[in-house]
């Protein structure tokens, strides 16, 4: 058996436990594939570990060679990036254009270095003397948050429009935000980039600002072409340059291609959808719509199965798990103060719902975003307390989104009912 072929079958195993769940578990479906994924990675890992177990170490053996940062970061970030653009609504996101760029610019920065400065005395008072730049580079893989599981929820129980623009707006663009300031780290931490703040501004806004640029260039290029096809089927593969040809041309290029995928899905999305059903029958939007859709929930529950066999081939102790644990309260505190402080200035200028720091804050899920960036840090390279910094950051970082979707996700609709009960009676 090759990669290919675990990646087939693991492909098959996302699709039945999602089939799975709605007759047994009846959970989100992210969540019930999360779920899943863990349970499998602790039979795989009680086979090896304990059993012995040829099959599942073929299968680590497999899992080991995987280039992740190819896979994920270089591959399957553009499909899941554009896909989620696709479903935002332009109106209702430029409502809240300036809650949602403070959170994205501000919040994302802010939480990064909050989370850098805890974990480094984190690290230090539990016998893993991280130096700070590597903390700065966690700070900055953890906090961009994942709208996937929790947008799910929230629109299944019609949650107010406001707060569900500020959660999906947000994700998107901290994943790409966050993309850049963790690219921008690790070039300091790993490529002896030199680390003045002109040079780090100017590798910051290059990275941003081209993303952003090539992207309403891709957009343009491909709503010409959309909206002057006779062929429902012309359409969709042209939707499907955007993701492949266009974000291995930005990453070639050193530009952002998260950034590039969400602008160009978001004008796709909004203004070229509105024209190309103005021109055809809407079963024909409606085709091109839904097959993004699956296609999004497909690469995230193969996403959180991959990510979980990664675990299995890493050598893991209870320290580095613990850890793990107490970083969970440390990401949560970050996140609270980082919403919470721009809110108490949007707050004199506009009424917002009582509930809306709290669900920020509870509803930012981390997820597959956070371990591509993890599994990128290079083996091998730095070690601290007898572990190496790659496998210490993968499994803290996993710990930390399990916790985030699992528990979280099982959670936040409680949050959500109050919202809505408050507004219902006023």
């Amino acid at each position: 058996m090759n990669a290919w072929y675990l990646i087939c079958f693991l492909s098959a195993l996302a699709i039945f436990i999602a089939f799975a769940n709605q007759y047994i578990l009846k959970m989100q479906t992210t969540i019930a594939i999360t779920t899943g994924s863990v349970v499998i990675s602790l039979l795989l890992i009680l086979a090896v570990k304990l059993l012995g177990d040829s099959t599942a170490l073929e299968i680590t053996q497999i899992v080991s060679s995987i280039d992740f940062n190819q896979l994920l970061l270089k591959g399957m970030l553009g499909f899941l990036l554009f896909a989620g653009a696709l479903e935002i609504n332009l109106a209702a996101l430029k409502k809240q254009r300036f809650e949602i760029t403070v959170l994205v610019l501000f919040s994302t920065l802010a939480s990064t270095f909050i989370i850098g400065f805890l974990s480094f005395y984190l690290f230090v008072a539990l016998g893993f003397a991280v130096p700070f730049i590597y903390c700065l580079l966690f700070g900055a893989l953890i906090s961009p948050t994942d709208p996937i599981a929790v947008l799910a929820i929230i629109k299944q129980m019609r949650a107010l429009e406001g707060i569900s623009v500020q959660v999906e707006g947000e994700s998107l663009f901290n994943d790409g935000i966050g993309l850049v300031i963790f690219t921008t780290i690790f070039a300091v931490a790993f490529l002896d980039t030199e680390a003045s703040a002109a040079g780090i501004a100017e590798l910051f806004f290059v990275d941003a600002l081209g993303g952003i640029a090539f992207g309403l260039v891709i957009a343009l290029v491909g709503h010409y072409l959309i909206i002057n096809s006779r062929d429902v089927n012309i359409r969709l593969l042209l939707t499907l340059t955007i993701p492949t040809a266009g974000f291995a041309a930005a990453n070639i290029w050193e530009i952002s291609g998260a950034l590039a995928m969400v602008t160009s899905g978001i004008l796709l999305g909004n203004i070229t959808r509105t024209k190309a059903t103005e021109r055809t029958r809407p079963e024909d939007t409606r085709y091109v719509k839904d097959f993004w859709h699956a296609t999004d929930s497909f690469l995230n529950a193969l996403l959180f199965l991959i990510i979980g066999m990664l675990i299995v081939t890493m050598p893991i102790s209870l320290a580095e798990i613990g850890l793990g644990l107490l970083m969970v309260p440390v990401v949560l505190l970050a996140r609270f103060i980082s919403v919470g402080a721009p809110f108490v200035v949007f707050k004199k200028f506009r009424k917002y719902d009582k509930h809306s720091v709290k669900i920020l804050t509870w509803g930012g899920l981390r997820g597959g975003l956070a371990l591509a960036m993890a599994a990128a840090i290079p083996r091998d390279q730095v070690f601290v307390g007898g572990s190496d910094l790659h496998n210490l950051l993968v499994i803290v970082t996993y710990v930390v989104v399990i916790f985030s979707i699992i528990v979280q996700g099982l959670t936040i609709s409680p949050l959500i009912h109050s919202s809505i009960s408050a507004k219902q009676q006023n």
